[in-house]
């Protein structure tokens, strides 16, 4: 049996690799060969140390739970876009300037293209869900 941080730092890095889809419970334990009672035991302590989110969710007529992460890795294609890149302006853009990005109309704009693209939080798939406090 692994010890439990090695564990933890395994059951983390499947959950993360699965993004916003999450993964059953059940199937990550399989997965890293590890008992029912200790994996529930490492999600909930993933969950306290806020790392990840444990969603209830009925699967084959029974309760169990799909973990979601918290946070995702960032990536290059997060920024591949961004006018500031390749703008002529770049050299002279400072928030202390005329020309600055508190005032940038191509970024405000691909700022608010970028939000409305954006899914929900990680797992959250309607906007009841969206409202639960959690």
């Amino acid at each position: 049996m692994p010890k439990r941080n090695d564990l933890e730092q395994k059951a983390l890095h499947s959950v993360i690799n699965t993004g916003y889809e999450g993964v059953l419970q059940s199937e990550l334990w399989r997965e890293l060969g590890a008992s029912s009672r200790e994996g529930s035991r490492v999600a909930l302590k993933l969950e306290e140390k806020g790392l990840i989110r444990r969603e209830k969710e009925l699967q084959g007529g029974r309760w169990t739970y799909r973990l979601f992460p918290k946070r995702l890795p960032a990536s290059i294609e997060s920024i591949v876009d961004c006018p500031c890149l390749l703008c002529a302006d770049n050299a002279r853009c400072d928030p202390t300037t005329t020309i600055s990005p508190k005032n940038c109309v191509k970024l405000t704009d691909w700022i608010l293209a970028l939000d409305k693209a954006a899914p929900g939080p990680l797992g959250e798939t309607d906007l009841a869900k969206s409202m639960d406090p959690r």
